[in-house]
């Protein structure tokens, strides 16, 4: 299935909510910390628990890259022991020229055998362009994100009146020829993602900063019922996957899971 199709497919299932595995071994509960690969236990926990009703698993980089040749050898097994018929994001936020893009390409792809990877367009369309060769992928590229200091560049006024995001979103849908093309907008972002929704057009979305980064859900989902479409992840991670210390931490994310999507299809719905 490509990547597109796996989306697609959650989202009639009415699953719309990415689970992000950020795993910090600081943040797991206490008592897997006596295993011998306590990271690779809490993932595998999390994924036997909430495979049935997640849309998609985000998974970032930088929490396995961290920890050296051990942490990216459970960046690969996790990869590994997620169900096929669910998207796997590499949440690598890759970008550069030449040769160099082509391997992270082929590290995202080929290797660790992501569906879809988050990308940094700043330095244009050849950064991006060996990512963009993968026809059975998705491609998230960074417009408007959740996080404070986006307004040091992202929101950017352009001599036209425009902003720098809407300029990255135009690009995005000129880039979109092969159909595996999408957006990363900040769920904290409402105004701009209500104002913005007519360029966005049909284009993928992934929505980070539900939760830890207090992303308003209803306001979200309004935007998109005013164009009655789909094709959206709404990434929460640390507000989820952290949802208990406890023994019974599968039990509470699975509850907080299902009760997110539940959510999101009532919202649709009224």
């Amino acid at each position: 299935m490509k990547a597109l199709e796996k989306l697609t497919s959650a989202n009639d299932a009415n699953k719309f909510i990415c689970v992000g595995l950020d795993t910090d071994i600081e943040k797991i509960p206490s008592f897997l910390k006596s295993s011998s690969r306590p990271t690779l236990d809490f993932n595998k926990a999390i994924i036997d628990t909430v495979e049935k009703n997640a849309a998609a698993f985000k998974i970032n980089f930088a929490f396995y890259e961290s920890a050296g040749y051990d942490g990216i050898k459970i960046l690969s097994e996790t990869i590994d022991y997620i169900p096929d018929d669910i998207l796997i994001i590499g949440d690598a936020k890759r970008g550069d020229i030449g040769n160099t893009s082509k391997m992270y390409a082929k590290s995202v792809f080929d290797h660790f055998k992501c569906d879809a990877v988050t990308l940094n367009p700043f330095m244009g369309y050849d950064s991006l362009e060996p990512f963009l060769l993968y026809e059975d992928k998705l491609n998230f590229i960074l417009a408007l994100t959740s996080n404070t200091g986006a307004s040091d560049f992202e929101k950017q006024k352009l001599d036209n009146g425009t902003y720098l995001y809407q300029k990255i979103i135009q690009k995005v849908n000129e880039w979109n020829t092969r159909k595996n093309c999408g957006i990363v907008f900040g769920a904290t972002k409402n105004d701009e993602l209500k104002e913005n929704m007519n360029n966005i057009g049909s284009l993928p979305i992934l929505l980070p900063g539900i939760g830890t980064q207090s992303g308003n859900l209803k306001e979200v989902i309004s935007s998109f019922k005013t164009m009655h479409r789909k094709q959206l992840l709404i990434n929460v991670s640390r507000s989820l996957i952290y949802k208990s210390g406890g023994k019974d931490f599968t039990l509470k994310v699975k509850e907080e899971l299902v009760r997110l999507n539940s959510e999101v299809i009532k919202l649709f719905e009224t």
